[in-house]
């Protein structure tokens, strides 16, 4: 019986394109943007600060020695940040009608805290409330110092979060990320680009 459902962030939740952030990226200098920046995956100091291995101040640093011009961190950061492009309120209230139902909804999120502690987190706040009060748990890469497809984020996540994998609808875009997760335990619901987790989660 399922009871708790485990969301990835980007791509189910959050609207994202990879391609907005690359085109920023290397209009402020930064030529092998589309070779550091992955839809599923990171690379570089992108990938260092999603696993928690480097601070924002680190990564910053990082990408000004990559740009042969002197660049602010918020012209990185806002670069950066056009990877987001929102979360529609009406997904908003979906995970709330989930909650009401009797659910119990986690987030389990590759992210880092330049997204995190700003755009996140103002998307979040949208329908007048906020993260927290559509999760009962948060994971997130950065902070757990691991990354998935690793199985071993999952074992976290429901050691962490106090749940069963048994127990546990997954839901995420990448079917790497899937296949991770049932390793451990999970069930798991794919959600293709282009549709609503809503129609994807089957208890």
């Amino acid at each position: 019986m399922i009871k708790n459902l485990l969301f990835d962030l980007g791509g189910v939740i959050m609207d994202i394109r990879r391609e907005n952030a690359v085109d920023a990226l290397k209009q402020i200098g930064l030529a092998e943007a589309d070779e550091l920046l992955g839809l599923y995956e990171q690379k570089g100091p992108f990938m260092l600060l999603e696993e928690g291995k480097i601070t924002p101040v680190d990564f910053r640093n990082e990408i000004r020695s990559r740009i042969p011009h002197e660049v602010s961190d918020s012209e990185i950061d806002n670069a950066f940040l056009c990877f987001l492009t929102g979360i529609p309120v009406s997904r908003l209230r979906q995970l709330e009608e989930l909650s009401a139902s009797g659910l119990n909804l986690y987030l389990l999120s590759n992210t880092n805290p330049i997204m995190w502690n700003t755009r996140i987190r103002e998307e979040f706040q949208k329908d007048g409330k906020d993260i927290n009060h559509y999760f009962k748990g948060l994971i997130t890469s950065f902070e757990a110092k691991m990354m998935k497809p690793d199985p071993e984020i999952f074992r976290y996540a429901a050691e962490t979060l106090g749940i069963k994998p048994e127990e546990t609808l997954f839901i995420d875009d990448s079917q790497k990320n899937l296949d991770a997760a049932a390793s451990v335990g999970y069930h798991t619901a794919l959600v293709p680009p282009g549709t609503e987790f809503i129609d994807k989660i089957t208890l």
